[in-house]
């Protein structure tokens, strides 16, 4: 059994409100769900994307294993009644034998080394149930399951705090769930969050409180794929990195690589809507992720200048025997922190518009073309590939904004290759990034120091410790442009991939 849901978390402000709307006009008994969540020491379930449990309903026992897909809305379901009693039952993993996930499981327990299953943490949740009708102009009938969620996750010395919806499919399409989620975000101020109790309990189990960064995984395309089936495959590669960095960030509990991540995979996401040639068909998606890439490159651009530059500029004005402080870039009056920007409705109906392109029975899919996949991406490649060596080549007389161009499009030209690297020669692809990276490094130096300059530029005539910095910026940008020769060079004599024949 798979089930379809999204789950969006409840501001402390909004949460008598969104309970109140949950109930409705004659509400039900609330349900007391208590659950304990098993996994082996070195947590092999939990790397696997699997959660277990035994959970009581009432007086009842129910076994459950859960598996996540990568479509951000479905996750494989096998329940076992295990009996009304007292006591807690003895958890038997082989009665999912025989299912896909109960399979995955019984292999991850069967592998080295030997590793007994244990209870790492516990939920005690009071929950809120109602079932409703969904409707939207042109939509099937549909009916969905809101469960309004407040209680605990804990590990006996750990607790964290739940105050959650969950959005379930009991009939109709996915976009039932969507819709649904649309609605309540809007007028309940809640958003998305993809990470299940369980994922958040494994954190607490292990003393953690945040996530790693999700940088992008790899991806592997096949030849025989027609142009819609690589474009979903690339779409939810795209969305893995976005939605799980998205979800940490809005948490309130992040670092500055979940938003540089986040960065990367809306650039990724513009670059993937580029290649598959998307962007009339997907305006809304493609405008989204711009302007939520806009908004955060505030944030990084700080974290660039207080990392990359504040040490050496120190270092810089010391030699000098310039006695004033550093200057520091000051937050714009208008930024919003990640979390708050995270949780706006633009941002949210991005997200759910990503969720929904997932969907090919509720999106339109990208057309397919009458030329075989890896000849139609070998155009594309092609044509921007031009495009960087031509202004490569004239390099050093290209203003700031050219300059800038280039780098977007050496950027967008990397990751198009990294999608269809498995459909060319993985050694002529290996040497063709190897050049495309280093002139990216060479780009990426010039336009963080340029992005910099623009920071200072503004109290240069008011704050001493900024003039300084402003010229020790542009010596070394000039620096930096007159010793990209080498790698502009070699990039632009690298040897096509696309054009070489597949052994």
């Amino acid at each position: 059994m798979h089930e379809i849901e999204l789950k969006l978390q409840v501001p402390a402000a909004r949460r008598a409100e969104a309970e109140a709307a949950v109930a409705g006009r004659t509400p039900g008994a609330r349900l007391h769900l208590q659950a304990w969540y098993h996994d082996c020491a070195d947590r092999r379930l939990a790397a696997a994307g699997l959660a277990l449990r035994l959970r009581r309903e009432g007086r009842r026992w129910v076994q459950t294993l859960k598996g996540a897909d990568d479509d951000g809305l479905t996750r494989a379901e096998h329940n076992v009644p295990r009996g009304a009693a007292a006591a807690m039952p003895t958890l038997d993993p082989a009665l999912h034998a025989g299912t896909p996930v109960g399979e995955r499981l019984l292999a991850l327990l069967a592998a080295p080394p030997a590793a007994a299953l244990e209870v790492l943490y516990r939920t005690d949740i009071r929950r809120r149930v109602r079932r409703c009708p969904v409707r939207w102009p042109g939509g099937p009938r549909a009916r969905v399951e809101l469960a309004f969620d407040r209680g605990r996750i804990e590990t006996g010395v750990r607790a964290l705090e739940v105050s959650e919806l969950e959005i379930e499919l009991l009939s109709g399409t996915a976009q039932a769930v969507i819709e649904t989620a649309r609605r309540w975000g809007l007028r309940h101020g809640l958003w998305l969050d993809l990470r299940s109790k369980s994922e958040r309990g494994d954190l607490l189990a292990r003393g953690e409180t945040v996530a790693p960064a999700r940088s992008a995984r790899s991806l592997q395309l096949d030849a025989a794929m027609t142009t819609a089936q690589a474009w979903q495959a690339v779409l939810r590669n795209c969305a893995d990195q976005i939605l799980a960095n998205a979800s940490q960030i809005a948490s309130g509990a992040h670092e500055a690589e979940h938003v540089h991540q986040l960065r990367v995979g809306l650039r990724r996401l513009r670059s993937a809507l580029a290649l598959f040639e998307l962007d009339d068909a997907s305006a809304a998606l493609g405008g989204g992720a711009s302007a939520l890439f806009r908004q955060l490159g505030a944030v990084r651009d700080r974290v660039v200048i207080e990392g990359e530059f504040a040490a050496a500029l120190r270092e810089a004005m010391r030699e000098a025997g310039v006695a004033t402080e550093a200057p520091v870039p000051a937050a714009p009056e208008a930024e919003v922190a990640p979390p708050q920007l995270l949780r706006l409705h633009a941002s949210q109906s991005l997200l759910l518009d990503l969720i929904e392109a997932m969907h090919p029975g509720v999106a339109a899919a990208a057309e397919s073309d009458a030329a075989p996949l890896r000849d139609r991406m070998a155009m594309r490649l092609n044509h921007w590939h031009r495009q960087v060596v031509a202004d490569a080549k004239r390099y050093a007389e290209l203003d700031d904004a050219q300059r800038h161009r280039l780098r977007k499009r050496a950027k967008r030209l990397r990751y198009a290759t990294e999608f269809c690297a498995a459909l060319f020669e993985r050694r002529a692809v290996r040497r063709y990034l190897k050049a495309l990276r280093g002139l990216q490094e060479r780009l990426g130096a010039v336009s963080d120091t340029t992005m910099a300059m623009r920071v200072f530029a503004p109290r240069a005539g008011t704050e001493p410790a900024a003039m300084f910095a402003l010229g020790w910026l542009a010596a070394r940008r000039a620096a930096l442009v007159a010793a990209s020769g080498p790698e502009l060079k070699r990039f632009a004599k690298v040897r096509r991939y696309w054009k070489e024949k597949r052994d």
